[in-house]
């Protein structure tokens, strides 16, 4: 069974892709590549990030408060209509963390997002976690705000499954055509070859991981998709305002 309770520490690194290869050809000396990345093969990943009509959940957590959430339906490649997702709600309190999902069908997933109402539990579900969403969902009205989707390349530590790395690329997002099934296209957030890496660990990470990237000049940067896709979008409307005649 898929892992459904995520606890952890996060830091995340933008690279251009020359720093990209120096580290990953490092990386797997220590690291061995998850199993959808055999023959150095990207997976895709889509995600759909409900928020309020205002945008309060992402504007809260641009301001960097001491705990913050989110809620999004997570796929991974472009589902089909009736393929099974992840319903995830992720939290972060004083740098650590939780993320729990459960696995849903599309429609259900669709369903108990915007209703708030519990879908019928079947064995592929986690009961515990659906009660969680639906408590969470019993505090906001939430609604479907924008897709993100990217490619990217896991690692594992040999020795250790508390180190995870993740390589994310070609990221992409969208404000129309908010359905997973829709496809995954959308304009680019970063620039061509820009990668984002981000160390994933449940307790401290490693000396040689630390020696690694003090090596390559690699320092933690603050960096959420959906935050940095909001302050994009909300920079191109005011941009727009202002050419107003």
């Amino acid at each position: 069974m898929a892992i459904e309770v995520f606890n952890r520490y996060e830091n995340k690194y933008l690279m251009d892709s020359k720093a990209f290869y120096a580290i990953y050809n490092r990386l797997l000396a220590y690291m061995e590549l998850d199993e959808f990345n055999k023959n150095d093969k990207f997976y895709a990943i889509s995600n759909l990030y409900y928020d309020t009509e205002h945008d309060s959940l992402i504007r809260n957590s641009l301001a960097k408060p001491k705990y913050k959430e989110k809620l999004r339906i997570r796929a991974y490649g472009v589902p089909e209509a009736n393929g099974k997702v992840y319903l995830e709600l992720k939290k972060k309190v004083f740098g650590l963390v939780n993320k729990r999902r459960t696995a849903l069908m599309l429609n259900e997933a669709y369903d108990f997002a915007v209703s708030g109402e519990e879908p019928e539990l079947k064995p592929y579900m986690n009961k515990q976690v659906v009660q969680e969403i639906k408590y969470f969902l019993e505090r906001y009205d939430l609604q479907p705000k924008v897709y993100l989707a990217y490619d990217r390349i896991a690692m594992f530590c040999k020795h250790s499954r508390d180190l995870r790395i993740t390589f994310d690329t070609n990221i992409r997002s969208r404000r129309y055509d908010l359905k997973l099934e829709a496809g995954d296209h959308g304009e680019a957030l970063l620039g061509n070859g820009q990668w984002l890496m981000e160390v994933k660990a449940e307790k401290t990470v490693p000396v040689w991981l630390s020696k690694m990237l003090s090596e390559h000049q690699m320092f933690r940067t603050s960096f959420s998709k959906y935050g940095n896709e909001y302050k994009k979008m909300r920079n191109e409307r005011l941009a727009g305002e202002r050419v107003q005649p």
